[in-house]
């Protein structure tokens, strides 16, 4: 009973993670319908900018978290100016060319900047408090580390669908989603708002990359392999809607964990494309249905 829930425990820290990478991509594909595959890569910098930040300026951890996301959300911002605005009247095909090209690009960026060995350095500044443990009902032991990035990913998807629901930016981005035109005719001004929605999206990947980092090593793939799985939660959820994105994360997490620890930790990524493929191929519009992606 201890081990399962620990494993449970593991399984909602990692699809918190997996939830704040999968809302960057369901939002700009509900906006633009277009999967940024380069996301995965900026949640990459996000866990390499705070690295910077803690090893050669010295900075407090919690410094170096808000430096991150500020950064983060800058190169979304910027990779949206150079590589996908003017590819918006482009067949769709050409815009997720570029997504992967841009991809490449940053992965091979990182890894001539910091080098391809992995590094602890991120994992290695967090507090001895976030160290420390506790014992929960069932014997099983949480970290306070894991305990922060629960509530901190809860409290960031609780924002974030405060601000799709109940703000003038978030009803913008929900009018973009639904007929661009129609909403650019309303007066609102599509290419901000599409700005607006990389900039949050990438904000919420480097957090994602932070934590990662508090947790594990950091390396230049490692963008690849958690945006696959991030990508997959987003399909699972139903791509394109925000809700869905958050309980894909959650249900990918908990599989992946309990199938690593009770069938083998060799297949934590396939079981993420498994789930991918049996979604696709029995609801393809995903947990939440297409109906509602289209609103969110």
């Amino acid at each position: 009973m201890t081990l399962f829930l620990e494993q449970i425990i593991n399984g909602l820290v990692l699809g918190g993670i997996y939830a704040l990478i999968a809302v960057g991509y369901t939002m700009v594909y509900g906006v633009i319908q277009l999967i940024n595959f380069a996301h995965g890569e900026i949640f990459m910098f996000g866990a390499y900018f705070a690295f910077l930040g803690v090893t050669a300026l010295n900075l407090p951890l919690w410094l170096a978290l808000i430096l991150s996301v500020v950064l983060c959300a800058i190169l979304g911002v910027i990779i949206d100016l150079v590589a996908y605005r003017p590819l918006r009247s482009a067949p769709r095909l050409s815009a997720l060319i570029t997504a992967i090209g841009i991809s490449l690009v940053l992965q091979n960026v990182a890894r001539m900047i910091w080098g391809a060995e992995p590094r602890r350095d991120l994992a290695n500044a967090k507090s001895e408090f976030l160290a420390q443990t506790i014992t929960i009902p069932g014997g099983a032991q949480l970290s306070y580390l894991d305990l922060s990035i629960i509530v901190l990913a809860v409290f960031l998807m609780a924002g974030l669908n405060r601000l799709i629901y109940l703000t003038r930016i978030g009803k913008a981005m929900r009018a973009c989603a639904q007929d661009k035109m129609a909403a650019s005719l309303m007066g609102i001004n599509t290419n901000i708002v599409i700005t607006i929605t990389f900039a949050l999206g990438s904000g919420l990947g480097a957090i994602a990359g932070i934590m990662v980092g508090m947790r594990e090593t950091i390396e230049p793939t490692m963008g690849y392999y958690k945006g696959v799985a991030a990508f997959a939660a987003a399909v699972l959820g139903g791509i394109g809607n925000i809700t869905g994105a958050m309980l894909g994360g959650i249900v990918l997490g908990i599989a992946e964990v309990l199938g690593a620890g009770y069938i083998s930790s060799g297949y934590r990524i396939a079981i993420a494309y498994i789930l991918m493929i049996l979604v696709i191929i029995f609801r393809p519009s995903g947990l939440l249905g297409r109906a509602s992606a289209k609103r969110a």
